[in-house]
Formats: C-alpha cells, structure tokens, sequence
C-alpha cells in the first residue's frame, strides 16, 4: 500500500484499542444509572464533531459526505447501533473481562455471515479456527448460563451473557454490510455516516426511560463520545500505513487492559474459564488472520507471475 508504516499502522492500532477500553470503563461506571440507548446517543453524537475534524485535517471532508449508498449505511447504522446497545448494557450485567472475551465472538461470527449473506468461499481451515473460537465462547458462557438455578444472581448473569451475545451478533451483521459498503463507498464516508445514523436511531429509545444526567455523569456521557471518535479516528488510522492482516491480531490487546482494569477499578476477577475460553477465542482468531495473510501473498504472487 501507498505510504506504509507498519509500526505507525501498530501504535495506531493499540493507540485505538486503548481509547475503546478506556471509553468501555466510563460506560461501566454509570451501569444503572443511564440507560443503553441514551449512552449510544451520546457515544455516537459527540464522536462526530471528532471525525468532522479529523476528515477536515486530512482534507476528506467532501469524500467524507459523499455517497451513493444512503440504504447500505442505513442497514449498517441499525446493525451497529443495536450492537453498541446491547453491548453497553452488557457491562452493566456482567465484569469488563467477559464482555469483552465474548465480544471477540464477532469476527468469527462475521466469517460465517459472510460465507451466509455475500457468498465468500469458506475453506476447511477457517471452519475449524471458527469452530474452535467458538467453543472458547461456550466456554465464557458456560458458567453463566448454567446459573440460572442460583436465583436472582444467576439470572442477571445469564440475561447479561444473552445480551453481550446477541450484541456480537449484531456487530457480526455490521461487519457484513460493511463489506458490501466498501464495494462504493470511502472508508471515511463509512465512518461519518455510521456516527449520524447511530445518534439518530438511538432517540428511537427515547420513551423508555431516558435520564437527565447531572452535571458530573454528562461529562462522562461526553467524555465517551470524544473517545468514541477519537478511537475510530485511530483505527480507521491504522490500516492506512498497514494491512489488516498487520494490525488486526493487536485488537486481542483488549483483553489484557480488561483484565487488568477490571481488577483494579472494579475488583473483577477473571474465572480460569473466562481465561481458557478468551485464550482458545483470540488463539481462533489469530489462526484466521494468519490464513487469510497467507492467502493474500499467494494472491499477491500469482498476480506479479501473470505480470509481463
């Protein structure tokens, strides 16, 4: 790629990672205090005077507005808007670590939809690093899901792993229109749109209970917003100086700061089954990005063979 910077495209990278958790912690301090759906809007609302900024500075701003497929983004702004709320409110049910080891359930998941919904060839060796992955996710799950019997304890936990689930799924579904999205449109459009169509469908949430923050919860409500942004600036980032098959294994680095966060600020510890089952789902996603680098040099060889 033009102007590569592998270690630029890295920092950037866990520069992004980083922000994301920092912006997950904020949103797990006001766990029932603010609602799902009043946290995207602000999440989504305040991040996009950031990326106005950023597309001004990199001098995007009219590819940034531009499109031809307002439809596509529509169904990518519902898919990823219902995957943000369902993932905030699985922080509140559930400690920083697991929401985030099951949150990795959403690459493999997008594997699958993408072989369902756009007909991408699925070779025997991502089906089993998909089919590993997802046993790591059986695995997180397990203990709450069994829980059911122990009460209402039990029941917060199991509904908590229902929803940080059905989150990943959604955000699964967000990857595939994505895709088809990037068919013919810019990824700076992607971004922009996505941060509009977001703040917008959340007001759909409005009658169900939104709250007037006080004046130290809406610097929160506002701080997530700023590091929503600031953190799809530095991702979108990244894969400007390096490919994805570079960059992507850093993301796993989300999981360490989870740890290690969720036990200083929150008294979290991890289960061995949250670690097994994190280490089997980041080793099956790793396993992914590897093949699919593999498959690309083979790719990159056979084109400049073919070259007189």
């Amino acid at each position: 790629m033009d102007g590569a910077n592998p270690l630029r495209g890295i920092l950037l990278k866990l520069a992004s990672v980083l922000v994301f958790v920092a912006m997950a912690t904020l949103i797990k301090m006001l766990a029932g205090r603010v609602p799902p759906g009043e946290v995207v809007f602000f999440r989504s609302a305040f991040a996009a005077p950031v990326i106005v900024v950023w597309l001004a500075a990199t001098h995007s701003f009219a590819s940034g507005l531009k499109t031809v497929d307002f439809t596509g983004h529509l169904w990518r702004g519902l898919a990823g808007t219902t995957a943000m709320g369902f993932g905030f409110a699985g922080l509140a049910l559930l400690p920083l670590p697991e929401v985030t080891a099951i949150g990795y359930a959403a690459p493999l998941l997008t594997v699958v939809f993408a072989a369902m919904f756009l007909n991408e060839q699925v070779r025997a060796f991502r089906i089993f690093a998909v089919g590993l992955g997802m046993v790591g996710v059986l695995i997180v799950l397990s203990p709450r899901l069994t829980a059911l019997s122990e009460g209402q304890a039990g029941a917060t936990e199991a509904l908590g792993a229902i929803v940080v689930l059905t989150g990943a799924v959604f955000a699964a579904l967000a990857q595939v229109f994505v895709r088809k999205l990037v068919a013919q449109e810019t990824t700076t459009a992607i971004v922009f749109y996505f941060s509009v169509n977001s703040a917008v469908l959340s007001l759909i949430t409005l009658p169900f209970g939104w709250v007037w923050p006080d004046p130290a919860t809406a610097l929160i409500l506002i701080a997530c917003g700023l590091l929503g942004g600031i953190g799809q600036v530095f991702l979108t980032s990244a894969y400007r100086f390096a490919d994805a098959s570079v960059v992507a294994p850093f993301d796993y680095a989300s999981m360490l700061l989870a740890l290690i966060i969720g036990y200083v600020g929150f008294a979290e510890v991890p289960t061995p089954m949250v670690l097994l089952g994190a280490g089997l789902v980041i080793l099956a996603g790793i396993l992914i990005i590897w093949r699919e680098r593999r498959l690309g040099l083979e790719r990159a060889r056979q084109r400049q063979s073919m070259t007189p």
